[in-house]
This record gives C-alpha cells, sequence and structure tokens, in this order.
C-alpha cells in the first residue's frame, strides 16, 4: 500500500506541476499571439492594426489629413471589435449560469476566429485593393480574434495583465519597478515586486511576437499567420491543464441535483457506519 500511495503522491504532484507551469505559461502564449497577430495584420492587410485597435482611429485621421484613399477596414474595426467583446461577454455569462468554466470555450473561440483569418488569407490574398471585401472580411477576422482574447484574460484569467495591449502594461510595470525599488511601505513592496513579475513575461512575450510575426510575414507572406494559429492552438491545449473550478450558481439545475443527492448519500452512509459496527 505505501508503494502505491507513493507512486500516487508523485503522479499528483507531477500532474500540480505541470498545471502551474500552464497557468503560469499561458499568459505568455497569449501575449505572443497577440504581437504575432497584430504584426503580420499590419504588414499584410495595408496596416490594420487588430490587437490595438485604437491605433486604426490614428492610421484613419493621418489618411484622411493626407488626402489619401479612406481604407474600411479602418473604420469597422473599432465597432466589430466592440461588438465581438460585447457578444463575448454574453457567452460568457450564459456558460457561467450553465456551471461551465469560461476559459476552454472561448480559447477555442479564438482559435476559431484565427483559422478563419489565416484561411481566407492563404485563399483569397494578397490583396492589391485594401476595400477589397474578401481582404475587410479577413481584417475583421483577426479584429474578433484579438477581441475575444482581450475579453478571455479579463473574465477567464484572474489578476493577470491584458496580454494584447501594452501601453498599460508598460505603465504598470515601470511604477511597480519603481515602487519594488524606492517604496517604504514594506507591505506594498512585495506586492508591487509580484505584480512587475506579473507583467514582464506578457511584455517580453508581445515584443517576440511582434518580431516572430514580422520575420515570418516576410518570408512567407501570408501564410506567416500560421504561427498565431498554431500557437492558439497550443494555447487551448494548455486550457485543459490549467486547474479550474466549477461554477454552481445558485438555483442551476447542477446545484439542485446536488442538494437533493445529499439526504441519500448521507443514509447509505449512516447504514454503512451501522452495518460496520454491527460487525464489530
Amino acid at each position: 500500500m505505501s508503494i502505491l500511495s507513493a507512486r500516487s503522491s508523485r503522479l499528483l504532484n507531477t500532474a500540480s506541476a505541470a498545471a502551474d507551469l500552464a497557468s503560469r505559461a499561458l499568459p505568455f502564449v497569449l501575449s505572443v499571439i497577440a504581437g504575432s497577430t497584430d504584426i503580420i495584420g499590419f504588414l499584410g492587410l495595408n496596416g490594420l492594426f487588430t490587437a490595438h485597435i485604437t491605433g486604426n482611429l490614428v492610421v484613419l485621421a493621418a489618411h484622411i489629413v493626407a488626402g489619401d484613399p479612406t481604407i474600411f477596414s479602418y473604420v469597422l474595426s473599432v465597432p466589430v471589435f466592440m461588438m465581438v467583446l460585447f457578444l463575448t461577454r454574453l457567452l460568457a455569462g450564459g456558460l457561467e449560469q450553465a456551471g461551465v468554466s469560461t476559459l476552454r470555450p472561448l480559447l477555442l473561440l479564438q482559435l476559431f476566429f484565427l483559422a478563419a483569418f489565416l484561411s481566407l488569407c492563404v485563399v483569397a490574398g494578397p490583396w492589391p485593393d485594401a476595400n477589397a471585401v474578401l481582404a475587410v472580411a479577413a481584417g475583421m477576422f483577426g479584429v474578433a480574434a484579438m477581441a475575444v482574447q482581450n475579453a478571455l484574460v479579463q473574465i477567464s484569467l484572474t489578476n493577470t495583465p491584458t496580454t494584447a495591449v501594452m501601453t498599460t502594461n508598460v505603465t504598470h510595470f515601470m511604477l511597480d519597478l519603481g515602487a519594488a525599488l524606492v517604496g517604504r511601505d514594506h507591505a506594498k513592496v512585495p506586492r508591487a515586486r509580484a505584480r512587475a513579475m506579473r507583467t514582464l513575461p506578457v511584455i517580453v512575450g508581445f515584443t517576440i511576437g511582434c518580431v516572430c510575426g514580422a520575420a515570418f510575414e516576410a518570408a512567407a507572406g501570408l501564410w506567416s499567420l500560421a504561427l498565431p494559429t498554431g500557437l492558439a492552438l497550443l494555447a487551448f491545449a494548455m486550457g485543459f491543464r490549467r486547474p479550474e473550478s466549477s461554477i454552481v450558481k445558485l438555483g442551476s439545475p447542477a446545484r439542485s441535483a446536488v442538494h437533493h443527492s445529499l439526504p441519500s448519500l448521507t443514509a447509505l452512509y449512516s447504514q454503512w457506519r451501522g452495518g460496520s459496527n454491527n460487525l464489530l
């Protein structure tokens, strides 16, 4: 029995270590996805930002002032991004009401949008006309994927910095770094150091994603979208290794079933105890 117990303990420790590694690495992988998707979209789709959505407003304003033709995808990206965020929140709310964890379904939804982005770009791209219908549609798939990623970090990954927009992360990192170095409050310094250590891998991951995405786009064109799509598949697989607790809402069928099963379980236990005492 002791040998079996030791083996079980080692297996549990190994599984726990793998789950902890997946939990720590997932934000880094998501940031690489965002960085590579953003730069490939910018280079391959006439300057479209898929992750830094507000950058499209800046580019649109520059086109208007310079008298250049307006690119429709710049205009459409912001409302599409907002609508996908809203619908993702509704989907997550429905999953929570049903007692289902939101992380894996949202990672799968992001993978679907990135796969559609890759497929359309490979089959129909590249496009000399930035306002071609398929070019705009492809760009909106990329925007939708990044909207889902922004939402899932807020909904499903607690205490995790945003993985798709780096301005806020850089701000928080530098402020926390300064607080960790010169802070006098002994209670706040460890928290600032911990926040900085959570934020740094995301900044590094986004930077790596940008560099790799640019290099792949220069070498393979829009086929380079296979990089973020493959990483999204990896992130989805990592979602199965990340420990999650199922959500059971008050009044839900799952909670009612558990509630009604408790008396019968208690009765069975009492009968078993009584039988054991009689035997003794």
